[in-house]
């Protein structure tokens, strides 16, 4: 049968105001750990001229470095799953010490990497590794903590990830060019690295882990309930059965596949398209700290936005603001150019990215969602890396930047045809897949519904 943990106050929570929910703790932990964690996977196309540079130590081909690109996209695409499944079952806490340490040993040894089979090695899979584990099961944690105002808790996630890469970006540009490579990706392991692990000790999965309900819990909802392993591991298996069974399952990790492929091409090329308009590396990595500072409200809006309003329009307006914006870089010359267009693509990639969590707990409730949300952010990297090969590809094939541009809005483009094929988020897709499971493993939630049938069933029964 399922406990109630009993109630544990840390040091930490007993010095909170009472008006300060362990909730928006949890928020700010995961907010640094995002920070570090899209860190280097945002900033990657400051890493673009340098290693272009023949004059700079590597002097690697835009095609060959666009493949290394995909493969730390491709692996990340494989781990992401993975890393939101160990989530479910082992607890995010964990993860995060994985993520801590496994950041101090990619980023270092990125520091020292110096041919291609060792880029593609520490870049594309360690890294990727890396950002999978501090990035899944920490976004998905944060939907247990919170039964109301998820919307601004994801926002305010989500709005410290963007503020974070704005910082990023051409602080690696400004290291990179005065103090190299080895300096550069070392510094960034230890000191983000250690943020991580600093952080670890006043994490908690969940609120009954400290004896605590869920932020936005009224007086008479049912109680918060800590499962035993083995509970959790069958009702995880149920609720992926259920979740299977419907559309949004497959055109979700769709649409946000779409949406990667869209804006990744320009996160990674809009720095060589500026140099090549004679814009210093260090400015042109000022596009790209636009594009992150202007979705910095996008990224906080866009979940609240969609929390009321639902997630199909939201999602639809962030796509076709990121595509269309676009076309600006067809008459870009000038670094203005680049920092208007930067401005404007900024508001639909903020939106692209942060609407997920709000739109899953729309379709799917509160259950175990952590896989799930995996698979949505292995569709995200697998669009990463197919339009990051093929920009690299095209690049190489016809000397021209214009082509992958077109390619670029083409993928937004058809993200918001696919958004409309989504059901309504009115109502829940799946409300009943904890009647599956035996009496030991279903929520309060469940068994008042359950109880509630059955007393409707009788009540029909007496009547015929």
């Amino acid at each position: 049968m399922p406990v109630l943990t009993p109630p544990k106050m840390s040091s930490l929570s007993a010095r909170l105001p009472k008006s300060v929910h362990y909730a928006w703790v949890i928020v700010a932990i995961l907010s640094v750990v995002q920070i570090v964690g899209q860190a280097i996977g945002m900033a990657a196309g400051v890493m673009v001229t340098p290693l272009n540079d023949p004059d700079g130590g590597f002097g690697w081909s835009l095609g060959i470095i666009g493949a290394g690109l995909a493969v730390y996209y491709l692996v990340g695409a494989i781990f992401s799953p993975i890393a939101g499944w160990l989530a479910d079952r082992y607890g995010t806490r964990k993860m995060m010490v994985g993520a801590g340490v496994s950041f101090v040993t990619s980023m270092v040894l990125l520091g020292f990497v110096s041919t291609l089979w060792q880029f593609f090695l520490v870049f594309g899979v360690l890294l990727a590794f890396t950002q999978s584990i501090a990035m899944v099961p920490m976004i998905a944690a944060v939907s247990g903590w919170f039964r109301h105002r998820l919307g601004l808790a994801v926002g305010l996630l989500w709005a410290a990830g963007g503020l974070g890469s704005a910082a990023i970006a051409p602080a690696v540009g400004f290291l990179l060019e005065n103090v190299g490579w080895r300096a550069t990706f070392c510094s960034i392991g230890i000191v983000g690295g250690a943020m991580i692990l600093v952080l670890v000790p006043f994490f908690r999965n969940n609120p009954t882990d400290k004896g605590l309900r869920a932020y936005g819990v009224r007086d008479g909802d049912p109680e918060e309930i800590s499962w035993s392993k083995t509970v959790e591991k069958l009702r995880l298996k149920t609720f992926n059965q259920h979740i299977r069974k419907t559309k949004e399952f497959w055109n979700l990790p769709l649409i946000h596949s779409l949406g990667c492929a869209g804006h990744g091409i320009i996160l990674i090329y809009s720095i060589p398209i500026a140099v090549e308009q004679g814009i210093s590396l260090t400015a042109a990595a000022f596009i790209l700290s636009l594009i992150n500072i202007f979705s910095i409200g996008s990224r906080f809006l866009t979940p609240m936005i969609a929390e009321r309003v639902g997630g199909k329009p939201a999602m639809v307006a962030a796509l076709a603001i990121q595509g269309v914006t676009v076309l600006v870089l067809f008459w870009a010359g000038d670094a203005w150019n680049f920092y208007v267009f930067a401005i404007l693509f900024g508001v639909g990639f903020g939106g692209e990215m942060s609407a997920y969590p709000v739109v899953n707990r729309q379709y799917f409730g509160t259950g175990p969602i952590g896989t799930f949300y995996g698979i949505e952010i292995m569709g995200a990297l697998i669009g990463h890396a197919v339009a990051t090969a093929l920009a690299g590809f095209v690049i190489f094939v016809t000397g021209s930047f214009a082509p992958v541009l077109v390619i670029s809005m083409g993928f937004s483009l058809v993200g918001v045809i696919v958004v409309m094929t989504l059901s309504p988020s009115t109502k829940v897709l799946i409300p009943d897949w904890e009647l599956s499971l035996p009496d030991n493993a279903r929520s309060s939630v469940a068994e008042a519904r359950a109880h509630h049938d059955r007393s409707a069933l009788l009540e029909q029964l007496a009547v015929d």
